[in-house]
């Protein structure tokens, strides 16, 4: 006799047979009363199921997270667009061919970043190696938000050196897919950016900022805010690549200004070599 779990399981894997087989006909999906809940899309994306959206998004990513052993990470955050070293020489190669003056111009920003891609490559390979010589329940992995460019670099450098990473992905309007450095089970892809950055916190040991655009800049005060407002544990907060932030956000008018205390600026601190930022986080949690 079937157990009820085997039940359950059997009736899952029929409704969701029904569906695959509507979308491999080509059959529109009409709303229909029938149909189990948890397997009616019509009923799961309309505006009143919002809150168990939300749920899911929550669940999903950590349970496969605990079952795979992932209880500390160090997040990296930086630019999608700052190219590796080897396609920016080729770019440049293609523009000089080219002649095209802008294509050069071009070419020569993607050159004069790609060393901040190198760097996170090697902060990757770092925190990896360091890492694979710690107990299981304290180990460390690399978990970006899972796209090209610095992001690429970071999941790059610890999977070379065979460790697990993390990516946490969101849907955009101009679709991406997670990077081929992060591993595929966990590999995460996000509606609601809120439910992202609660995860990006949730196991977050240290974050570190490369130079980056809105999307850096957004977390990266996320995660400032939420520390120094004490929503969240104090963790090493590091911002790579002073020259990048010192001319990007001049921090010291906030105090001048009085909108926060000079104590608030000693909540991260800016580097320019990973492995300066490896040993940052060593000293924080005595390692």
């Amino acid at each position: 006799m079937d157990t009820s779990k085997d039940l359950d399981e059997h009736t899952m894997a029929d409704a969701w047979a029904y569906l695959q087989a509507q979308a491999d006909a080509g059959v529109p999906l009409k709303p229909n009363a029938y149909r189990l809940a948890f397997a009616d899309p019509e009923f799961l994306l309309r505006r009143e199921t919002r809150g168990i959206r939300f749920q899911l998004e929550m669940l999903k990513p950590d349970l496969d997270q605990q079952e795979q052993g992932i209880e500390n990470t160090i997040v990296v955050f930086g630019s999608a667009r700052f190219s590796a070293p080897e396609d920016a020489q080729r770019l440049m190669e293609q523009a000089r061919l080219s002649g095209d003056a802008d294509a050069i111009t071009l070419a020569e920003r993607h050159l004069r970043n790609a060393h901040y891609y190198e760097q996170a490559r090697q902060f990757g390979r770092i925190v990896a190696t360091h890492s694979a010589a710690l107990p299981e329940n304290e180990r460390l992995y690399i978990c970006t938000g899972g796209g090209p460019g610095i992001m690429e670099a970071a999941n790059r450098g610890a999977s070379e050196m065979g460790a697990l990473t993390l990516g946490l992905n969101i849907a955009l309007p101009h679709e991406q897919e997670g990077n081929r450095y992060v591993t595929p089970s966990l590999s995460f892809k996000f509606h609601y950016f809120a439910l992202r950055k609660m995860h990006f916190m949730m196991r977050a040991k240290a974050m570190v900022a490369f130079p980056g655009g809105f999307g850096t800049l957004d977390e990266l005060f996320e995660v400032i805010t939420l520390v120094q407002t004490k929503k969240a544990s104090p963790v090493p907060i590091i911002l790579f690549g002073s020259e990048y932030w010192k001319r990007l956000i001049n921090l010291d008018v906030l105090v001048e200004e009085g909108a926060v205390s000079a104590a608030d600026l000693s909540l991260f601190q800016f580097m320019d070599d990973p492995q300066e930022a490896w040993d940052a986080i060593v000293a924080f949690y005595q390692l």
